[in-house]
């Protein structure tokens, strides 16, 4: 070993051994040797370098201690094969009869360093410990050991403090061992305290850290706790690094005391942000030598290079050995040391150890590890905890921890501005095209490079890079794909070239999906979305020309046929059964006295029904209660069935016009006529092929069993298979609504099938995603995204679907009903035709003239828009015809006529004119007038006709003409009347008339609802008919 010049050391050791020299008066024996047992857990020579620590600890101590009386140093190494409670026993049973004063180790393994503890308890020898603090920890005894490593309270202290200097409010806790909970106690504690978030996880038996860190990265945590030794942390950290987890944005924190020992320069970058633990003094005049004999023992016994550097074990062990070495020291001077072999199966003790352990709690020594000093516990105190931060080529000093809960920081990790970062850097923006997100513009072959697309998403990323100064180049993704895995793990697509880092960004309508977020990262989304259902606008079937027709069945047009017929039956029979519609029309004529007739008719019963189910009445009205009682159900009938078909015809028109074969997802699932299907490989069909909704999960069985393939390479590919097939396309809301846009024939059915969102992809650990999201979330409050898509989506040809203002009917919707119109103004036309030629047929008969020339004459008159009024023409009466007729009586005949005021006539009529007959009446009918009683014309006339007269003239007179339905004269002659002899018997006075009732007063015309004709009262002469005034004479030639 080459020579030792720490001359410190060797005079701190020189005054241990003069203090530790006997007085003159009393001489204790001096031990020949230090014996001390070293437990080493570390079964290679070359790992941790204990074993070399130890040899040059007990070289560098002999060598100062040089002369007879002085004892030597030994250290008895024991080796222990596993953490285990029975060959760590076998182990003491072997150590314990070598006689020694302390046994110190081993370093890693816990359940035997408790072991050691115990036993080393009951034999009072002491036991210096190196290693981790036990959990849980033991009770406090008489008897402890004392520990060099820091306590569990301690580190959790200094892990708080740090967290504390970051401002982190959460963090995560990565625990090898279920044991980190107790060790780190008084971290969590001061969670609890402050309600910060820690998530706390553990890796699994396989040591896989690879689940844990995604679970890490979706919860958005930046600050890692790693409890682990030192290679499960470099473990953890290099499969971190290949998440992209270990960018500026990420820090670290380890527990482990080995931290220097990490080589991480493959695995991080210069913007990691890893910091650990350091107990070595660097400022110790013998580090430089421990470190230098360490490094050449290790290359002389170890075929290994270079050297790893040491780990804190090895410090730890060279203090003890010092540690142990001086407190024997101190107590030898006090009183005589002797030792004695032990034995498990003895219950002796050593009877100076309980004096040796109070001497070593009171050591005080500048080591390699800081102060050692210890508590009455047995646990270091008023010792500094070195802060490290690690950086490509080594690692730096960023502060100082002392045991007093002090944190002094040097500096603190510096925070990377990101977007000092971005300034002046070019992305590579990976997108697919995709209308109208991406376009190539109508004329690209004439720009180059960015200026050749434009689309929402080329705005966007104008608006990202003007606020974060960066900029950009787009490439088109090689594939065509958004991206999806493959069965060998790898992707697709945009997602593939994110992870390759052949781009930087993905923009497009890029869907955050949960698959996807395990490989890459992504921005806050800047629209939100849903899957829906893009099928054409149905064309349901041509209205007909009767399609009027359809608000009924045929059924019920069929039984309201029946009901038209049933009832005109039952009309007809009851008219006929009920003695009240029988009646006498001409109750003033003798020979019709005794005659009634029925005006229902079966004519007439079917003509009733029609005019009330058209609304529109006839000039038929029911007499009878039976008769009313039909007419009323019938009147009622007919509203009902009137409103119904109003009503429904409306409702029929409007649902003609919104039918759809299918209306949500589940009609989809339903059937099989309509086909449907999505883009293979895109996020929609992720969505149905992991969904767990039974709907669903048959439209993804039907979709991906379906051949051929339902499935297309692109939105423009679905489109067109809408358009020219039965097939629906499942796709994403904003694509649905672009395309609903620009072509009229489209239509959405059903609402949205999920919820997601289109955000910006990016390689799993970006540095850019926090501040590309904040960018995105800032256009979202300014509302700018607002307004390009406003910009690209609502340049299209069709109107918003918002404007449901009805449309007219056409003639393909009621063409029918003039069909009908029409067919009825021909039959009108052909039954008047056919009654004008029958009548001609009959009058060219008697007139002697063919044919042709009467219907030509008719014809003629027929057709005069000038002549609304002809004279009518007669046929010569037939012999029985004569008979029914009497013989004309001249007006001037001797009979005079006889005038009787105020009688009512026959027929019940008054003539109630008022004023006199003026006008020129010629002779014989003034002398009429002006004489009416028939008395000598040199008597003066009475006073001219007024109020009710009436007058009695000869059947078949020719000069007054008489209505023929009111019996009313309408106009008197200018030829001259001869008149009739007076008769010898006067005519009767009639009876004053009786008051008018409801039940007896006919309307004109004897149409009234009176009593039958037997009930009424008889006229005294059938020549008493009512006179009535008229301003118009009657032409000369015209016939009565």
């Amino acid at each position: 070993m080459p020579a030792l010049p720490a001359l410190v050391l060797s005079i701190y050791i020189s005054s241990l051994l003069l203090t530790m020299a006997p007085s003159s008066n009393s001489q204790p024996s001096m031990l020949s040797s230090v014996r001390m047992a070293a437990i080493l857990d570390d079964q290679s020579v070359c790992g941790r370098g204990e074993r070399l620590a130890l040899a040059l600890a007990r070289e560098n101590i002999n060598s100062v201690m040089e002369g007879p009386a002085r004892a030597r140093v030994e250290v008895d190494i024991f080796e222990l094969q596993k953490d285990s409670q029975y060959e760590t026993t076998d182990t003491m049973c072997q150590i314990l009869p070598k006689g020694v004063v302390s046994v110190i180790g081993p370093a890693t393994s816990p359940a035997s360093g408790s072991t050691v503890s115990h036993i080393c308890g009951e034999k009072e020898i002491p036991h210096v410990k190196i290693g981790p603090e036990e959990t849980p920890r033991l009770p406090y005894l008489r008897f402890a050991s004392v520990s060099l490593y820091p306590s569990n309270e301690d580190l959790s202290l200094a892990v708080a403090a740090i967290l504390r200097s970051f401002s982190y409010p959460s963090a995560s806790l990565v625990c090898a061992k279920a044991e980190c909970l107790l060790r780190l106690e008084e971290l969590v504690r001061r969670f609890l305290i402050s309600r910060d978030t820690l998530s706390i996880r553990m890796l699994d038996d396989n040591l896989d850290p690879t689940p844990l860190l995604k679970e890490i990265r979706d919860d958005k945590v930046a600050t890692i706790i790693i409890d682990a030794n030192a290679s499960i942390s470099y473990l953890i950290l290099k499969k971190a690094s290949e998440l992209g987890m270990t960018s500026a944005f990420y820090k670290y924190i380890l527990t482990t005391m080995d931290f220097p020992l990490l080589r991480l320069d493959d695995i991080v970058d210069d913007q990691s942000n890893i910091v650990g633990f350091s107990m070595f003094n660097t400022s110790h005049p013998f580090y430089l030598e421990f470190i230098r004999s360490l490094n050449l023992s290790w290359r002389e016994s170890c075929d290994l290079n270079p050297y790893p550097g040491p780990a804190l074990s090895s410090a730890l062990m060279f203090d003890a050995v010092h540690v142990v070495v001086g407190a024997v020291r101190e107590l030898n001077r006090s009183q005589e040391i002797g030792v004695k072999p032990l034995s498990c199966t003895s219950p002796q003790i050593w009877q100076h150890g309980t004096s040796l352990m109070n001497y070593l709690r009171m050591v005080e020594y500048d080591g390699l590890t800081g102060r050692v000093e210890f508590n009455s516990k047995g646990q270091r105190t008023n010792y500094t905890l070195r802060i490290l931060e690690k950086h490509r080529g080594g690692h730096k000093e960023i502060g100082i921890w002392y045991s007093n809960n002090t944190l002094a920081m040097n500096s603190t990790t510096l925070d990377i501005n990101v977007s000092e970062t971005l300034a002046n850097k070019t992305l590579v923006v990976t997108t697919i095209l995709e209308n109208p997100y991406v376009m190539r513009k109508v004329n690209y072959q004439e720009f180059q490079g960015n200026d050749q697309y434009e689309g929402f998403c080329v705005d966007m990323l104008k608006e990202l890079a003007d606020i974060l100064k960066f900029s950009f180049r787009i490439k088109l993704v090689d594939d065509g794909l958004y991206g999806a895995p493959e069965p060998n793990g790898s992707w697709t697509g945009m997602v593939g070239e994110l992870i390759n880092r052949k781009a930087d960004l993905a923009v497009a309508g890029f869907t955050i999906t949960s698959e996807r977020e395990k490989v890459i990262d992504f921005s806050k989304p800047f629209m939100t979305l849903g899957i829906s259902i893009l099928y054409r606008v149905h064309i349901g079937r041509k209205p007909g020309y009767f399609s009027f027709l359809d608000p009924f069945s045929p059924a019920v047009w069929l039984f309201m046929l029946l009901a038209y017929l049933a009832v005109s039956c039952v009309l007809f029979l009851a008219a006929r059964l009920s003695p009240y519609e029988w009646y006498n029309p001409h109750p003033c004529l003798r020979e019709r006295r005794d005659l009634l007739e029925n005006q229902y008719t079966l004519g007439n019963s079917l003509w009733f029904p029609v005019g009330g189910f058209m609304q529109q009445g006839s000039e038929i009205m029911p007499r009878a209660l039976s008769t009313r009682c039909v007419s009323g159900v019938w009147w009622a009938f007919t509203l009902i069935i009137i409103s119904s078909y109003t009503a429904n015809l409306a409702a029929f028109l409007t649902v003609q016009r919104m039918e759809v074969p299918i209306e949500s997802p589940d009609d989809l699932a339903d059937q099989t006529n309509i086909q449907y299907g999505t883009i293979h490989g895109g996020s929609t069909m992720t969505f149905f092929m992991n969904s767990r909704y039974q709907t669903y999960q048959r439209m993804w069985n039907y979709m991906n069993s379906k051949q051929p393939s339902v499935f297309v390479k692109s939105t423009e590919e679905g489109i067109a298979r809408v358009l020219n097939s039965k097939y629906a396309f499942l796709l994403e809301s904003t694509m649905n609504e672009y395309h609903r846009r620009l072509n009229c024939n489209l239509t959405q059915i059903g609402g949205l099938l999920d919820t997601k969102g289109y955000g910006i992809g990016m390689p799993l650990g970006s540095p850019f995603r926090d501040e590309i999201s904040l960018a995105v979330l800032q256009l979202q409050e300014n509302n700018r995204l607002e307004i390009l898509k406003r910009r690209w989506w609502e340049g299209g040809q069709c109107p918003k679907e918002e404007d449901h203002r009805a449309k007219g009917l056409g003639m393909e919707n009621i063409g029918g009903i003039f069909v009908v119109l029409i067919c009825g103004l021909i039959i009108a036309v052909f039954v008047a035709i056919m009654e004008f030629v029958w009548s001609t047929r009959r009058s060219s008969e008697t007139d002697e003239l063919s044919v042709c020339q009467e219907m030509l004459t008719e014809f003629r008159n027929a057709i005069s828009c000038k002549k609304n009024s002809r004279s009518r023409r007669r046929r010569p009466l037939s012999s029985s015809a004569a008979l029914r007729h009497p013989t004309r009586i001249a007006l001037g005949a001797p009979r005079p006529l006889r005038l009787v005021r105020d009688m009512r006539l026959s027929n019940g009529k008054l003539y109630s004119g008022s004023g006199p007959l003026t006008g020129d009446l010629g002779p014989g009918p003034q002398r009429l007038l002006d004489d009416p009683l028939g008395a000598n014309t040199s008597t003066p006339p009475p006073p001219p006709l007024s109020g009710t007269v009436a007058v009695a003239l000869p059947r078949g007179c020719t000069h007054v003409r008489i209505c023929q339905e009111c019996r009313r004269i309408q106009s008197l002659r200018t030829a001259t009347c001869t008149r009739i002899p007076p008769s010898s018997a006067p005519l009767p006075r009639l009876p004053p008339p009786p008051p008018p009732s409801s039940s007896n007063t006919d309307s004109e015309g004897g149409g009234g609802g009176g009593p039958s004709p037997r009930r009424l009262h008889r006229s005294p002469s059938p020549h008493l008919l009512p006179l009535a005034p008229s301003s118009t004479s009657t032409p000369p030639g015209e016939q009565d």
